[in-house]
């Protein structure tokens, strides 16, 4: 083996690398999007419910009304979140 086919074989596995790291990015911000959406919309419903505690007022709190309330407090407010 020469060392053309050597750095043929070297840059060949560096754009490879390059290649199935841009691949995964995308699905790895989106994770991170719904975790932080999920947090966020615990903390409100964990407010509402600390308030409404006084008029007997209380939502559940679990993963998808975290996530119902976070998405439908942003786009009533007209806010958008921008990556």
């Amino acid at each position: 083996m020469n060392s053309t086919n050597t750095i043929i074989i070297f840059l060949g596995c560096i754009m490879s690398i390059i290649l199935f790291g841009k691949m995964l990015i995308l699905p790895i911000k989106m994770i991170i999007k719904l975790v932080i959406n999920s947090i966020l919309g615990g903390l409100i419903i964990a407010g509402i419910n600390w308030i409404g505690a006084s008029f007997s007022l209380h939502i559940g709190l679990n993963v998808f009304t975290a996530i119902f309330v976070r998405y439908t407090w942003c786009s009533r407010s007209n806010t958008t979140d921008s990556d």
